[in-house]
């Protein structure tokens, strides 16, 4: 009886299931990109045959950990090990793909060993050795992608390098990036006579102890791990995995909210069938077990259709999916079945009001229910015309209606207004200066390092004031397990000038910090304490207070300490420059993309939006909104579609009253969008709540900031009205179909 009730209505069934199967294709595909992310740095940590990983200890990711390069040499010369190599790893523009993993490893490192040449020689080779130019090596999967043969060449960022062989390992995230030299990597990453992690194998695993209690002694600012316990510790993949939940979880809050609405509509439209089935004797576990067994049904549709969808995203993109190590076999078991249980606790949630509304229906009431009204005393609004006076009449539909929207809405704009938090942070980064400076060509601002000569040269400028280096880098604050941002910066430039110290001084030299104050309280820390960052100590003189919440969650010391944390020396991230004439900052900015090519200067105002990480953050907003906006407006299509039909003997009276088509239009428009109006004005609020909810997780706290605007709430108000009349042309459409003499014969 199920499948018949579900297939009587196939057009209702069908709209229903597909919004469930949205937010479980977000599930999967985004979930197959997780389990690809991690499984990648698994197979590149733990598959390189070492026993022992030295990193910087707390580092947020394996591309932000820095260890000297001479730690190698000293690691192969103890009696313990038998060979030890660093490598470095990190993302950079590869001609049009703008996120493109790096490895670079000692060309004699006995890591290259899991790297199978498959065309061409490896990086060891005579050939290699004795040739001019910079050399490559592709992995399969990138190769493929990039259409490169032995012998092409290879444009990252602003140097070329020439592909001398290609490998498989096996691994998808390793055999969609390439490898290089150190020295070259090093070079291209800023990062000169620096390493991300030392691979340590030993002679005897027996001996791992002793060489762990050597190694604390002469590093103890380092940390050693063995393979499988470092590959567990990389926050990349946790990071990943709350990114995929935060998308899933608003398509599916509002697959679930259609859902539940469409079953309320169910039973309502049903109303005088569950009074005969009632009357011939059915007991009111069973009507229950018959609109769960729906909502099961359908959700278990979804779901499956979803794991389809999400299957052929990954297929259909499996270039863009590869370099993040995904492939459709990334789509595991547990990821099938972290999907498959979502939605069996959807539909049962979904289910649940609508099967014991209808389990309470009376017999008699039932079978005298003609369809049209809520079924109980008609209520009206002291005001409003008609089409408000038909959404007050069914209460229950309106609020779930309102749900739908709300929560679309309120994730759009809770998301966009994260992004304008974080175009204040840089705003506040640029406060006193007409100009920044990064890097030119980086896949992330992360990366951006220029070398500090270029601030002599801009500084020698006429049109110049001042010039001032900055370099931040994030890392985790184990004890209370929190991020982290250190910032730096010179002690007398101008720019240090921007943090309002409220308690304390300005650090003035090395090893001294100011703490936001957020952080400072959090940490219950105060002038005079040390605070320990990755086995760095900093005494804290300091307190500043800012407009940004997320600046007071980290902390400012010199520029020297932070280029020493990163592994930068003499490297800033960005420059902050300041004019004379402010009208001269255009003329300036020309200037210095012309003259220095490793440097791409922009206007203050403009240099968020130039910004690769802002283009990627657009990139994944623009997606995720048209994701939550067609889910919402596939679920408010549903509820206004089945208000029509549950309506069908009232519009026949109006029809019947003379009522032209066009009225009818115009009322189920005018409802679609005082819904949408109403609903954009709760998602606003829902957007606040989530924001609260997201910064009371200890690992965020403080980090999502929002700056609220007056577009914002335009926005949230238009998405709002879109999705009413989005969901309401259909159903008012067909309204205005129905034949009077038929209307009115409707049951």
């Amino acid at each position: 009886m199920v499948q018949k009730n579900l297939l009587r209505r196939k057009g209702r069934t069908f709209l229903t299931i597909l919004s469930i199967a949205i937010g479980v294709a977000a599930i999967v595909g985004l979930g197959a990109l997780a389990n690809g992310l991690s499984a990648g740095y698994d197979s590149f940590l733990t598959g390189s045959k070492a026993d022992l990983i030295l990193s910087q200890p707390d580092a947020f990711d394996v591309s932000m950990s820095t260890v000297d390069e001479s730690v190698s040499q000293e690691l192969e010369a103890m009696s313990e090990i038998s060979n030890a190599s660093g490598m470095l790893e990190g993302i950079v523009q590869a001609e049009k793909i703008p996120l493109f993993f790096v490895f670079g490893y000692p060309e004699d490192s006995f890591i290259l060993g899991r790297f199978e040449i498959v065309e061409g020689v490896p990086l060891d080779s005579r050939e290699v050795i004795h040739s001019r130019g910079n050399p490559i090596l592709l992995g399969s999967g990138s190769a493929e992608s990039l259409k490169k043969e032995v012998g092409d060449t290879l444009r990252i960022q602003e140097r070329v390098f020439r592909i001398v062989g290609i490998y498989e390992t096996g691994a998808t995230l390793e055999d969609n990036g390439a490898v290089i030299p150190l020295r070259d990597a090093q070079e291209l990453l800023g990062r000169l006579r620096q390493v991300s992690i030392v691979y340590i194998q030993l002679k005897d695993a027996a001996l791992s102890e002793r060489i762990e209690r050597r190694v604390e002694r002469r590093w103890p600012n380092l940390s050693l791990s063995r393979t499988d316990d470092f590959a567990n510790k990389q926050m990349m993949g946790d990071m990943m995995n709350a990114f995929v939940w935060l998308i899933a979880g608003l398509a599916i809050s509002i697959g679930g909210v259609g859902m539940m609405n469409s079953q309320l509509m169910a039973v309502v439209e049903r109303t005088r069938e569950i009074g005969v089935l009632r009357s011939v004797g059915w007991k009111r576990w069973r009507i229950i077990a018959m609109i769960l067994g729906e909502s099961l049904t359908i959700g278990l549709m979804g779901g499956i259709l979803g794991i389809v969808i999400g299957w052929l995203m990954i297929f259909s993109f499996e270039e863009f999916a590869g370099f993040f190590g995904a492939t459709s076999a990334s789509i595991t078991p547990a990821l099938i079945q972290q999907a498959i249980t979502t939605v069996i606790v959807l539909g049962f949630v979904g289910g649940v009001y609508p099967a014991w509304r209808a389990s309470r229906l009376p017999p008699v009431a039932a079978l005298r229910y003609e369809g049209g009204a809520s079924g109980g005393k008609v209520r009206r609004l002291p005001f409003g015309g008609l089409a408000l006076q038909n959404l007050f009449q069914r209460t229950t539909r309106t609020l779930l209606t309102l749900g739908v929207i709300a929560i679309t809405v309120g994730g759009i704009i809770a998301l966009e207004a994260a992004v304008f938090g974080m175009t204040d942070t840089f705003a506040f980064l640029s406060a006193g200066s007409e100009i920044m400076v990064r890097q030119a060509g980086v896949a992330d601002t992360e990366y951006s390092a220029l070398d500090e000569r270029i601030v002599d040269k801009i500084a020698a400028y006429p049109e110049v004031a001042h010039v001032s280096g900055v370099a931040f880098s994030g890392t985790m604050l184990p004890d209370s397990g929190m991020i982290f941002i250190l910032f730096g910066y010179a002690p007398h430039e101008y720019a240090i000038q921007q943090f309002n110290v409220i308690e304390g001084e300005r650090i003035v030299s090395n090893h001294q910090i100011m703490l936001g104050r957020m952080i400072a309280e959090a940490l219950h820390l105060t002038i005079g304490d040390t605070i320990e960052i990755s086995s760095n100590r900093f005494k804290v003189v300091g307190v500043y207070e800012s407009s940004v919440t997320w600046q007071e969650m980290g902390g400012v010391a010199t520029l020297r300490d932070v280029q020493n944390f990163m592994g930068r020396p003499r490297k800033v991230g960005m420059l902050m420059v300041k004019v004379h004439d402010p009208t001269q900052a255009e003329a300036v900015v020309v200037r210095i993309n012309s003259q220095l090519p490793d440097a791409h200067a922009s206007l203050s105002g403009e240099f968020m939006d130039e910004m690769p990480d802002m283009k990627n953050v657009n990139a994944m907003l623009g997606a995720i909104s048209f994701l939550a906006i067609f889910v919402g407006g596939v679920s408010v299509l549903n509820t206004m579609l089945m208000a029509v039909m549950e309506r069908t003997r009232e519009i026949g009276v109006f029809r019947a009253l003379g009522w032209r088509r066009w009225r009818i239009l115009r009322l189920i428009i005018s409802e679609s969008l005082i819904l949408g109006l109403l609903g954009g004005v709760l998602g606003i609020g829902v957007a606040s709540v989530l924001f609260n909810a997201f910064n009371h997780i200890p690992m965020f706290s403080g980090m999502l900031v929002t700056r609220w605007e007056l577009d914002t709430f335009l926005k949230a108000i238009s998405v709002a009205l879109f999705l009413g009349l989005l969901g309401g042309l259909y159903p008012a459409f067909r309204a205005t179909r129905m034949q009077p003499v038929e209307a009115l014969r409707y049951e």
